[in-house]
């Protein structure tokens, strides 16, 4: 059983790669990273289920927001990656271990995928790897993931990934598109003993 002090507070700069994936930084200097982390947040789908804390409305806010992510990183908070198609570097999605907590060796992840690329268990292939990378390299115990009641798609990438459902947390997550109005979650978890589960 390794230590918490053998794992260092800021994640190191590794590139995970797995199940036709490469998980690498997203890079606020890079107008491609700019344009993705842009488009998701304009995307239907995306804005049914998430309500960033801070609006992405422009290339400028788009920008800032993934600075702020990448100091959030580089102190430990966070662990966020761009999901890229491992043979030809095209963006696919997010896949982000966040709220880090080395005392209780805990984290929260997220995903999410570009709309022409769902439908190809590419947040499925990205929560695999990134789970056992966060488990692997940072030696955390815990990974919780939330989603919002009725996104019947996230609980099943959850199931799929090894996450059991653990209970539903009252009014834990904004309304779409609201601020001031909440909304019921669903909490799954794995721990690090758990079974590796069998993802294609």
């Amino acid at each position: 059983m390794a230590r918490l002090s053998d794992h260092p507070t800021v994640p190191p700069a590794s590139e995970p790669y797995g199940h036709g994936l490469r998980l690498l930084r997203w890079d606020p200097d890079r107008d491609a990273d700019v344009a993705d982390w842009l488009r998701v947040r304009e995307d239907p789908d995306f804005r049914r289920w998430n309500t960033p804390l801070k609006p992405v409305t422009d290339p400028d806010s788009a920008r800032d927001s993934l600075r702020a992510q990448a100091a959030n990183a580089a102190n430990g908070g966070c662990a966020p990656f761009r999901v890229t198609d491992a043979d030809t570097g095209t963006t696919l999605g997010h896949v982000g271990v966040n709220a880090i907590d080395q005392v209780f060796r805990l984290a929260r992840v997220g995903y999410w995928v570009l709309p022409e690329a769902r439908g190809h268990g590419v947040a499925a292939r990205a929560l695999a790897l990134a789970a056992r990378w966060a488990f692997d390299e940072l030696g955390l115990h815990r990974l919780e993931l939330g989603h919002a009641l009725g996104h019947d798609a996230s609980c099943r990438i959850a199931e799929k990934c090894g996450f059991p459902y653990e209970g539903t947390l009252r009014g834990a997550m904004f309304e779409a598109g609201r601020r001031d109005a909440f909304r019921d979650v669903h909490l799954h978890a794995r721990i690090a003993t758990d079974p590796e589960p069998t993802v294609k």
